[in-house]
């Protein structure tokens, strides 16, 4: 995930500088607050663990649970584009997507497969932003979106309930505006999050038994929206 926040940085980074020279456009054509819609594609994958403690013999076992989904998720965005020059703008902004990605893994600790199934739901992700914004043309912007984000984890399966996600978010995007006011937004990006940890509750899967994971999302969206 470090390699693809350079390449994201570094690819904005060499655009801005080999435009900056050349553009003339006008700012204001993006400024002001904002309304959008959109449609996501989003990828989940985790790096977890399953730990079993064996009482009987003192036996610790560690074994990888490294688990992987996609779905569709729809959302909406609202925020204000703050003009800082004749070609830059700060946009400040939020975004609600309502979807949910689930990360199923199988117990290694009990004998019925059915019992062990242990069942990961991260849905009501949510995402607070910053996004440097430098104008192309009098219709056109790329920008660096890097923001705080949140999503609630619910479980299913003989274990305790994990606290919700919270996370940092980088991304690459376009934004075309028409005269109308009418956007079309074009992005991809990825948010790593903090840890996932729970237990066995005991009577499926046994209390000693632990599950960590670190989920990170990968996405593209495209947004449809209204500047007023």
């Amino acid at each position: 995930m470090e390699k693809i926040k350079q390449i994201l940085c570094a690819t904005c980074a060499l655009v801005f500088i080999t435009v900056c020279n050349v553009a003339n456009a006008d700012s204001s054509n993006f400024a002001g607050p904002y309304v959008g819609v959109s449609a996501s594609g989003y990828g989940m994958a985790t790096d977890g663990t399953q730990t079993e403690n064996n009482d009987d013999h003192g036996i610790t076992e560690v074994s990888n649970a490294n688990v992987g989904a996609t779905t569709p998720i729809s959302g909406f965005e609202a925020g204000y584009a703050v003009p800082l020059g004749s070609s830059f703008l700060l946009d400040i902004g939020a975004a609600y997507y309502n979807g949910a990605a689930t990360l199923d893994h199988v117990s290694d600790g009990v004998t019925a497969t059915s019992y062990g199934t242990v069942k990961f739901t991260v849905d009501d992700l949510r995402s607070f932003y910053l996004a440097p914004t430098l104008v192309l043309s009098d219709t056109s912007s790329l920008y660096l979106k890097a923001g705080l984000s949140e999503a609630d984890v619910t479980v299913s399966g003989d274990i305790t309930s994990p606290g919700n996600l919270s996370g940092q978010t980088w991304a690459l995007g376009t934004r075309t505006v028409l005269d109308s006011g009418i956007f079309v937004r074009t992005e991809a990006g990825y948010t790593k999050y903090n840890g996932i940890a729970a237990h066995g509750k005991g009577t499926n899967i046994a209390q000693g038994t632990s599950f960590s994971a670190t989920p990170t999302i990968a996405y593209g969206a495209v947004s449809l929206g209204f500047r007023f």
